[in-house]
């Protein structure tokens, strides 16, 4: 369980996140929502502790996540890996060395640099790549490859942290709808199949309807909205959003479609 409390951070006079409370139940899929500006970027980053809260704590299994330094926060960062809107993948590497990458917090240091990884960390990524239907691109360069290709590259070096959380930063931003299904159907196979919790920021309400099993919607920094997707109406929702909510509030509802089969590959 992740716990948050009182949860702030503030940049100069702007107050990004305000007193966020919340509990995170193991093995739950919850989106965050919420305008540009609402603090879901900031709040994500907290947590990984990309970003340094300026008040309040992060409890997970009883350790205050906010407190950790050294092997102890690096620990923590595999336990609760990012995703990121643009991948953050380096284009000049193979997709194979990208996804290993994940393994650096259980390879020694001297290793990863001579990039010689095990035979085991090697059939974890490859695994891992199989999972979502992309091992036959696990020599190609990353710079090569479409956004949803890199964004599922990116998902498998999460994948392979073996973490207990993934954050999920706008992972679909940058993307068609084509590819936007493929990625969340990914991330839902994750949650469901490993039991891992996955925490998403996501613009799109109907994405987040369809996928999510818990909104949190956020305004001005604050939680505003905590519940399920079908409490979630369009009243609410204009409140959100303001005037963003025409962008938001669309109709098509794509179906996930993920449970035994293989993600199809994208061109």
């Amino acid at each position: 369980m992740l716990t948050l409390n009182s949860l702030s951070k503030t940049f100069g006079q702007t107050k990004a996140v305000d007193s966020v409370s919340l509990t995170i139940e193991r093995g739950s899929f919850v989106g965050v929502i919420g305008r540009s500006g609402a603090g879901k970027s900031t709040l994500l980053r907290m947590i990984n502790r990309l970003n340094e809260p300026t008040s309040g704590s992060i409890v997970f299994e009883g350790s205050n996540i906010a407190k950790l330094n050294g092997a102890e926060l690096r620990e923590w960062r595999r336990r609760c890996a990012m995703i990121f809107q643009q991948f953050n993948l380096v284009g000049r590497l193979d997709v194979l060395t990208n996804v290993l990458m994940g393994r650096l917090a259980t390879t020694p240091s001297w290793r990863s640099m001579l990039r010689l990884w095990g035979e085991d960390d090697r059939a974890v990524a490859l695994a891992a790549l199989d999972q979502f239907d992309i091992a036959n691109l696990a020599a190609q360069r990353a710079d090569q490859l479409s956004g949803g290709q890199q964004q599922r590259v990116a998902i498998c070096r999460a994948l392979v942290q073996e973490p207990d959380i993934i954050l999920a930063d706008e992972p679909i931003a940058s993307l068609d709808p084509r590819n936007t299904k493929i990625v969340m159907d990914a991330l839902l196979r994750i949650n469901k199949h490993f039991g891992i919790t996955v925490i998403c920021n996501l613009h799109s309400l109907d994405i987040a309807r369809t996928y999510c099993d818990r909104l949190v919607g956020m305004a001005g920094g604050k939680v505003a909205f905590d519940d399920v997707p079908e409490a979630l109406t369009d009243t609410i929702s204009r409140e959100l959003y303001g005037l963003e909510a025409g962008d938001v509030m669309g109709t098509s509802q794509p179906t996930p479609d993920f449970i035994g089969q293989p993600l199809s590959a994208v061109a």
